[in-house]
């Protein structure tokens, strides 16, 4: 394998460039649930991973390993795996990694699902949850200095797009002996390697970016390799294998991941400066900004700041935004993101439709809230569009 260094080379070649003469210049989709042998000692040696070679589906599957191999070189990682979605990627780490009696310190500002995860399914099996302030640091830190078996982490979260200082907390989770796990579905790797800041392990809905075309659900694991395969050993058992069709559709998408993010960076910027300024809008979130509370952190640990964005509407309520949002010509009203087209909603049908209007007040998300995904149209048509509809409401 070659090296490369430039990150869109990487997208397009990375785990592909080993060919035989006559193969298929795209990586092949192999439905097949089984793969044969025509002796019981090979056979065996790939069961038991002393040699190279795929069984059973839900173990392994070319397709699936060829997106695991790409998805690790972004991440410079030693290992990779992959899962059904993002949340069976996150409930994979958690489960195979924590035990009874173990503690996690989290945020408040992770996305809804997650949330869910550490506030009801952890404590059924005695794992206690700390979820701090998001953005107050030394409350995060001295909540890991009590003893923690892992320290979970979101930059950009979703859906206030807060950042958190992925360095500083990995250091602090290192020196007390916890894990280090780190969503980077709204970076990218394009923006963001949470590993060369500390982390053990980089988590990824890869129904988001990574496709960027809102047609196949995915979860990438990446990380330390005896801890990925740890997680890998769980998700086999638990069956929530990712499907060759699904992984086939994330490696396409992958191969333009450089060239949508560089242009969503461009626009989410222009668009968050846009709507600073419009009187309709009570706030920005946007850590491009340089009013954001998160903007010097994310200058230091991101490449670009990213295709998300939210905002705030003036008048704070869901019926607000129930009213502003059909008046949008160009984006989708959907619960998705990372699309190529623009999609937008509130935390309420979004991030945090588990959530009570109580649950989300508690985490510091607005009723009044619109979730921005910001798609590869042309950033003044959006903004036009923006325009329209604000002044409609």
């Amino acid at each position: 394998m070659i090296n490369h260094k430039g990150i869109s080379t990487r997208c397009v070649w990375a785990g592909e460039e080993d060919r035989v003469a006559g193969a298929p210049t795209q990586v092949p989709v192999v439905h097949s649930v089984a793969f044969g042998y025509r002796d019981v000692e090979h056979w065996r040696d790939a069961a038991l991973g002393r040699a190279c070679g795929h069984i059973y589906g839900r173990n392994t599957n070319p397709t699936v390993s060829a997106l695991e191999e790409k998805v690790r070189l972004l991440e410079n990682a030693e290992a990779a795996t992959s899962a059904a979605t993002g949340m069976a990627a996150i409930s994979s780490v958690l489960f195979a990694l924590l035990s009874p009696g173990d503690r996690v310190v989290s945020v408040k500002d992770t996305y809804g699902g997650t949330n869910v995860v550490f506030r009801e399914f952890l404590s059924r099996f005695g794992i206690h949850s700390t979820l701090c302030d998001t953005t107050d640091h030394e409350s995060i830190e001295a909540e890991i200095a009590k003893g923690c078996k892992a320290l979970y982490l979101e930059s950009p979260t979703n859906p206030t797009i807060k950042v958190v200082d992925i360095g500083r907390l990995a250091a602090a989770g290192r020196s007390s002996g916890a894990l280090v796990v780190v969503d980077n579905t709204f970076a990218t790797p394009v923006n963001q390697n949470p590993l060369e800041l500390g982390a053990h392990l980089v988590v990824h809905s890869a129904t988001k970016y990574l496709s960027g075309h809102a047609d196949a659900l995915g979860g990438l694991i990446c990380g330390d390799k005896e801890l990925v395969e740890q997680v890998y050993h769980y998700r086999e058992i638990n069956g929530t294998a990712l499907d060759p069709m699904s992984a086939y559709l994330i490696l396409r998408g992958i191969k333009t991941l450089s060239l949508r993010i560089e242009r969503q960076n461009d626009s989410a910027l222009k668009i968050a400066q846009f709507l600073e300024g419009r009187p309709e809008i009570g706030r920005v979130f946007y850590p491009g900004l340089a009013s954001d509370p998160g903007h010097a952190i994310a200058k230091r640990q991101m490449r670009g700041f990213g295709g998300m964005l939210s905002f705030k509407l003036q008048e704070d309520s869901l019926e607000a935004v129930s009213r502003f949002l059909p008046a949008l010509k160009l984006a989708h009203m959907a619960a998705n993101l990372g699309s190529v087209e623009t999609i937008a909603g509130p935390p309420a049908t979004t991030s945090h439709v588990e959530c009570t209007a109580e649950e989300r007040a508690a985490m510091g998300v607005p009723e009044g809230l619109v979730r921005y995904s910001v798609g590869v149209e042309d950033a003044q048509d959006l903004m036009d569009d923006l325009a329209q509809a604000l002044e409609a409401g």
